[in-house]
């Protein structure tokens, strides 16, 4: 199963946000990475290094590598409705990223192994796929046997994070995808437009 494992920090660094969930090390360093950090002279960035750094950024954000997320976009493309949105409606349909929403675990990495370990149950059967597209009434849940993990429990715990595409049960410990999100709900700072013009060149 494909996933970037290198530094964390690092990158966030580089984008200039944390694009991975909290991090101390990025509130200590909040520059790019490098030998001379802020005192670097960075030129005005090209159009193409604007529109692959973007890309790059979706990527680390949903934790896909490159044939997958290209794959997610060729989708995105047959479909009628505007490429770069359906792009992220994608993204945000995925298991994983539902889980991470849910606030069943903290990070989007985190809910990827959760599935992965064969935790998440979708309408009552046991979903392995971190990538599984999810459709609008699909039943998000916790495993039986896995209701009473600590990880689980102290990350429902400390979230507060409510969507209105979601709703979650926190005595079940199930919830309700309950539609496609559309942009304006999507939270995520990614400028969808320029990853379209770079695959389209």
């Amino acid at each position: 199963m494909a996933r970037y494992t290198g530094p964390k920090t690092k990158i966030s660094r580089k984008f200039g946000e944390s694009i991975f969930g909290d991090d101390k090390s990025f509130e200590k360093r909040n520059y790019p990475p490098g030998q001379h950090g802020n005192n670097r002279r960075r030129g005005k960035k090209s159009e193409y290094a604007m529109q692959l750094a973007e890309k790059q950024k979706a990527k680390y954000t949903y934790g896909m590598l490159e044939r997958q997320f290209r794959n997610l976009f060729k989708k995105a493309s047959a479909d009628n409705g505007i490429t770069g949105e359906v792009l992220l409606q994608l993204c945000e349909s995925r298991l994983d990223n539902v889980v991470f929403r849910m606030g069943i675990s903290p990070t989007r990495s985190g809910a990827r192994q959760l599935v992965s370990h064969r935790h998440i149950t979708v309408n009552g059967s046991i979903v392995n796929i971190p990538s599984y597209q999810l459709q609008a009434g699909d039943v998000v849940g916790i495993r039986e046997k896995s209701k009473s993990l600590v990880a689980i429990e102290s990350s429902l715990a400390n979230n507060s994070n409510v969507y209105e595409w979601i709703t979650f049960n926190t005595a079940t410990k199930e919830g309700t995808f309950v539609s496609v999100p559309v942009r304006l709900q999507i939270p995520e700072n990614i400028k969808e437009q320029l990853i379209v013009e770079l695959y389209s060149k």
